[in-house]
């Protein structure tokens, strides 16, 4: 009996990334429970360790830990500044289009870190994002991301202005992200010859 329900237990771990599921949902509850944000541009933070299961065969975060903690870090920047709720009642989606992240030093085992979160600007099919990793240590900047989060069915346009009842005027595009788009045009172009 106790070995059935064990082996039952272990199902979810062995074959499906559980834990990942078990956080989505705890980051949903989470941050529902906080103060909505009124800018839905305004940065965003949220905190994070680097635990057993985050590290490598060098000790220090993997590289697709980075990733997933971005994941993490959008889902609350989007249901604190209203869009989740805006994206539900319209039955849109929001799909990670393009990333590109930067890493600059190791993030290792138990250190503390912030995730800074920002919506720079956006065109007629997606937001463009900044996400950087900074260690509750000393402040530095240890990762940065930049992302196109495409949205489907729908323009950002009209997720803003459901959301702020009023046209919103997209801020000037950072030349970084000017150049970022550029190049996966680019790379978009080579890949359909």
């Amino acid at each position: 009996m106790w070995l059935a329900m064990a082996v039952l237990s272990a199902l979810p771990f062995a074959f499906f990334d559980f834990w990942y599921f078990l956080r989505g949902v705890m980051v949903f509850l989470v941050t529902s429970f906080e103060a909505p944000v009124k800018d839905f541009l305004k940065e965003q933070t949220v905190r994070g360790i680097v635990l057993l299961q985050d590290i490598d065969f060098l000790g220090h975060m993997n590289n697709s830990r980075y990733l997933r903690e971005c994941d993490f870090a959008r889902i609350s920047l989007y249901i604190r500044n209203g869009l989740f709720r805006v994206t539900r009642k319209l039955k849109v989606h929001m799909v990670l289009g393009a990333a590109t992240i930067r890493y600059r030093r190791s993030l290792h085992l138990f250190e503390q870190f912030k995730i800074r979160s920002r919506i720079l600007c956006w065109d007629e099919k997606a937001f463009y994002i900044e996400q950087e990793f900074i260690s509750c240590r000393d402040g530095f900047v240890c990762a940065t991301m930049l992302c196109r989060q495409n949205v489907l069915y729908s323009t950002p346009d009209k997720l803003l202005q459901l959301l702020c009842k009023r046209k919103v005027e997209c801020p000037d595009f950072p030349k970084e992200v000017e150049l970022w788009i550029k190049y996966n045009l680019a790379s978009s172009a080579k890949l359909k010859s």
